[in-house]
């Protein structure tokens, strides 16, 4: 029993040795294995990536001014079409019986009109008749007058002439009054008689418009409406066809995201693909970049059309292109892979010092980097007592902000980590003299930060010592095509190697984001 129990436990001793052992060099060997990448010679090409729908330049829709039943439909799908060609009838019946209603009604007008001139004919005869009776009495009573002077006839015989003057008067008066509604009695029925006529013409358009034509050349792609279907268009005319005038010219209109919109202009050159024709490119170049913003759950993208030949007719509208804009070129550059940029070993603080143990190593770059930051802020602006209070929250928050993003995906961390630096050069901008704004505005032209795809950056590249230690060499960055990116005046040269990565997976060596970037 005590032999046994004896080999048990040399067994045990035996294999935790052998565990440790392994233990030891595995890790050993995670730290000293590196990826390298090297530094190349070529051309480069900025661009900007995304995803648009492919439709025609000019889409007409063809709609509906008139409500009523679908009687007839001359085209279909894909049918090609004239100008002024017919391709749908509404049912006419409720319209022609329309036409003939105003018609009559027009006919009926016009007989008042006959009616309204005789009676001011006769109103005019009644004026004349009471002047001509008017003048007979003037007369009698003037008469009379000469002979009340002389003494042949009474006073009494002359007052009598002078009441019977005055009534004849009074009675012109009232012809000529009566002439007058007359008269304005024909030209309100003339007047009727006009509107009748705009009725008839209405009723005549509206018959015109059951007729549906095309109003321009091309093809029909969509068709809304099928034969006895009842179309409504009361508050607005409604969709029957769609017809594009060219599908030989069509364009892309792609969603740029807000980070990338400035790099984009009117005549860069452009290429995408089509799912349907896999291996295959098309090429356009920026027609427009639209200034009306597209604001879907707090992502902010702006419309670009793109001009998209189609001399074969084998793009379709609606297709989705993936379109990538050329925004700039280089040729003959030294360049060298973005992962080199973007790795930073073990330990390793913005101070350009390693070292620290490995359980600290997540930590020191984040705290280095934001004393390192905040030192440079302070140097560079010259910021008082109280604006350095004021930067510290600032930076705190800049990097609970960033801490919090390890846990987004590749795509969505890079939008949200230039969105907390935005915010953060928003704040300082704010609590800033105009001297110190005007040096902060230099800062930011010159800034790491703006860096890709913009060229004028710098950054931190890794090379392996002889002894097997990295060293760290400054590099000016220029222009980047998500890949590689372009280097200006560095000590590394073409065919040098620089450090990408580490050989394994989970080591503690493997490449790391330096901390908060720079907020200038």
């Amino acid at each position: 029993m005590k032999k046994t129990l004896l080999f048990i436990i040399v067994a045990v001793i035996l294999a935790g040795a052998a565990f440790g052992a392994y233990r030891y060099v595995s890790n050993k060997g995670d730290i000293l294995a590196y990826r390298f990448g090297k530094v190349e010679k070529g051309p480069i090409t900025a661009a900007v990536a995304a995803t648009g729908t492919l439709n025609p330049v000019v889409s007409v829709l063809v709609g509906s001014q008139v409500s009523g039943q679908i009687k007839e439909l001359f085209v279909d799908f894909n049918s090609v079409v004239k100008k002024d060609q017919v391709i749908a009838r509404i049912d006419p019946e409720s319209f022609e019986l329309r036409v003939r209603q105003a018609m009559a009604d027009l006919e009926a007008t016009k007989a008042t009109v006959l009616t309204q001139m005789a009676g001011v004919g006769a109103q005019r005869a009644e004026v004349s008749r009471s002047e001509v009776n008017l003048a007979d009495v003037k007369r009698d009573y003037d008469r009379k007058q000469m002979l009340v002077e002389k003494g042949f006839v009474s006073t009494a015989d002359r007052d009598k002439a002078l009441t019977v003057y005055n009534a004849a008067q009074e009675q012109l008066k009232t012809a000529r009054a009566q002439l007058a509604v007359a008269e304005a009695q024909a030209k309100n029925a003339q007047a009727v008689v006009k509107q009748r006529e705009s009725q008839l013409a209405q009723t005549k358009v509206d018959l015109d418009r059951t007729i549906i034509r095309a109003p321009v050349d091309g093809v029909v792609i969509k068709r809304s409406v099928d034969a006895g279907q009842t179309v409504a268009a009361s508050l607005q005319a409604p969709e029957l066809f769609q017809i594009a005038q060219n599908l030989r010219d069509m364009q892309v209109e792609a969603s740029i995201d807000e980070a990338d919109v400035g790099r984009v202009k009117v005549d860069q050159g452009a290429t995408f693909t089509v799912d349907s024709f896999p291996g295959r490119t098309f090429s356009g170049k920026v027609m427009q970049v639209r200034k009306a913003a597209t604001v879907v759950q707090n992502v902010v993208t702006y419309t670009v059309v793109i001009s998209a030949a189609n001399p074969d007719l084998q793009l379709l509208p609606g297709m989705t292109a993936n379109v990538r804009i050329t925004t700039d070129q280089r040729d003959n550059v030294l360049k060298l892979p973005n992962a080199a940029l973007r790795f930073r070993p073990a330990g390793f603080t913005d101070s350009g010092t390693a070292g620290g143990s490995s359980g600290s190593t997540a930590a020191a770059p984040a705290a280095g980097g934001g004393q390192k930051l905040r030192e440079r802020l302070v140097a560079a602006l010259n910021l008082d007592a109280d604006q350095q209070a004021k930067l510290d929250p600032m930076l705190l928050d800049l990097r609970q902000r960033l801490t919090a993003l390890r846990e987004l995906p590749e795509a969505e961390r890079a939008k949200a980590g230039e969105r907390a630096r935005n915010d953060l050069r928003a704040k300082i901008m704010d609590m800033l003299k105009p001297d110190q704004k005007q040096k902060y505005e230099e800062i930011i032209a010159t800034s790491a930060g703006r860096a890709v795809g913009a060229g004028g950056g710098h950054g931190r590249v890794f090379v392996l010592e002889a002894g097997g230690e990295p060293r760290m060499i400054s590099v000016r960055t220029g222009l980047s095509d998500g890949s590689m990116t372009e280097m200006i005046g560095s000590a590394l040269k073409e065919g040098d190697q620089v450090i990408i990565g580490t050989a394994q997976a989970g080591s503690t060596a493997a490449a790391r984001p330096s901390g908060p970037r720079s907020p200038f």
